[in-house]
């Protein structure tokens, strides 16, 4: 059986202990390969890289450190068939979304910050009379990337290519559910003419290799995206230590549809904002509100369009929902399916584990799941369930469904649906998320700060914020 290796100070290294986790395909319920079960000797020997590494990664220019990101960039689209198959094999997604998705936008990661970098400017304020102000931003010094399973190398690279491209030196660790593709990442780094040490990936746990890179005093920054408890555990440990937190956490999000929307393109909308990455994305709006005058309408059309998505094995060319990432997370949905049916929720369509042929029979797979009929404030609909299940709920007035959809501890992201610039405005300003898409559903700009509101997070990644938060600034005082 293939084991998967760290990629430290340039090379590929087995783990100090020897230790070993198994890694199991989706799709099909099977160990297909083992990553190191990382320890803190392992992140000790990457800071010791990262660090003999800086001055050298530091001191070159914007330029020269956009090049070699260039260069992965296109090492990664020149191999896309075989990541795309690593990350549909690793996740359980179809091949069909990894190939339009996830690897085209780690693709776009690298090659957008390699060309940032040399349109970063400094800012200057000058004092009549008295002198200049200017600021610099260096860069920290090694840095933690700590990235989830939902989106593996597409989170992995939106951390990664923002930390390089202003000079920081990296220590990142990938999820260890969704090892892959993180490894296939150290070949290209090792062809792209990068310096030894500068991106140092770590595979293993959490609890080992990830607390390790959040306790460790030279690690100066952790930009850290997952799940909401483990976000306040890493603030709790790291603030004390004074190091940068930048934390993209948990969403329960609202998805509010108005009668007077485009009814066609809000439904086909819809589906896709549900169930996209078997509703596994932390974007998806899994809490959707209609106004009572369409909401049987609605019903109707969405519970039929649901019933339509075939769930089957990534590589199966009609799936448009494959498996969901774990045993203990298919687990956790199904759970809570359960849940929503004691809180006296009706299941419309789903609601159950699907079972395939062989070989694919012991794979994670759940039927697309819609619920209506549940109080805005019960624990299906404040939890996040992170998986192919939404609620519908219907309201009257705008004033209502904004207090519902502001009722959850969560402030990631919403979407709302409606023809009236004055209510968009209006309920875009109201509605408390960090993100709002007005008749439209995961439209990114590279360009824009990403990030949420209340548990959803801590900071903003995403173009010149992530350039900042990779950076200290200095203020410089020239008198006249």
């Amino acid at each position: 059986m293939e084991r998967i290796q760290n990629f430290i100070n340039g090379v590929f290294a087995e783990p100090t202990k020897g230790q070993y986790i198994d890694n199991y395909e989706p799709a099909s319920g099977q160990v297909y390969c083992q990553i190191p079960n990382s320890t803190e000797e392992d992140i000790e020997a990457a800071v010791i890289a990262a660090e003999k590494a800086f001055p050298i990664w530091s001191a070159m220019s914007g330029e020269e450190r956009g090049a070699i990101m260039m260069r992965i960039s296109q090492g990664i689209e020149k191999r896309m068939d075989q990541f795309v198959a690593a990350e549909s094999r690793d996740n359980g997604k179809p091949l069909s979304l990894a190939a339009h998705v996830d690897i085209p936008r780690a693709v776009s990661n690298f090659h957008f910050f390699a060309t940032a970098i040399e349109h970063v400017s400094s800012e200057s304020h000058y004092m009549e009379g008295v002198g200049v102000n200017y600021t610099t931003r260096k860069p920290i010094g090694v840095v933690g990337c700590i990235s989830p399973w939902n989106l593996p190398l597409y989170l992995f690279s939106w951390k990664i290519a923002p930390a390089l491209a202003a000079g920081n030196c990296v220590i990142a660790k990938p999820s260890e559910i969704t090892p892959y593709t993180a490894y296939l990442l150290g070949e290209v780094i090792k062809e792209s003419g990068m310096p030894a040490g500068v991106l140092n990936i770590v595979h293993g746990t959490g609890q080992s290799a990830g607390d390790a890179i959040v306790k460790h005093p030279k690690i100066k920054a952790i930009s850290f995206t997952g799940g909401t408890k483990t976000g306040e555990y890493i603030a709790r440990t790291a603030g004390p230590m004074f190091k940068k937190l930048s934390l993209e956490l948990g969403g329960k999000n609202p998805n509010i549809i108005f009668a007077d929307c485009d009814f066609d393109d809000m439904i086909k909308t819809t589906v896709r904002s549900s169930f996209a990455n078997q509703g596994q994305i932390c974007l998806c709006g899994s809490r959707i509100f209609v106004e009572r005058s369409i909401y049987n309408k609605f019903k109707e059309a969405f519970v039929a369009r649901v019933q339509q998505l075939t769930v089957s094995h990534p590589s199966d060319p009609n799936a448009k929902m494959g498996a969901v990432v774990s045993k203990p997370h298919m687990e956790k949905v199904l759970s809570y399916i359960a849940l929503a049916k004691e809180e006296g929720g009706t299941v419309l369509c789903g609601g159950h584990q699907v079972n395939l042929p062989a070989p694919y029979d012991n794979g994670y797979y759940i039927a697309p799941t819609v619920i209506e009929g549940l109080a805005y404030d019960c624990r299906t609909n404040q939890e996040e369930i992170f998986g192919p299940v939404v609620t519908i709920t219907p309201f009257d007035t705008e004033e209502e469904v904004l207090m519902m959809a502001n009722s959850t501890q969560y402030g990631l992201s919403a979407t709302i649906w409606t023809s009236d610039l004055k209510r968009a405005h209006r309920v875009a300003d109201k509605v408390h998320s960090g993100i709002v898409w007005i008749n439209s559903w995961l439209v990114r700009d590279l360009r824009t700060p990403f990030g949420g509101v209340k548990a959803s997070g801590v900071g903003r990644e995403g173009g010149w914020e992530a350039m900042r938060f990779f950076t200290e600034a200095k203020n410089v005082f020239i008198s006249y």
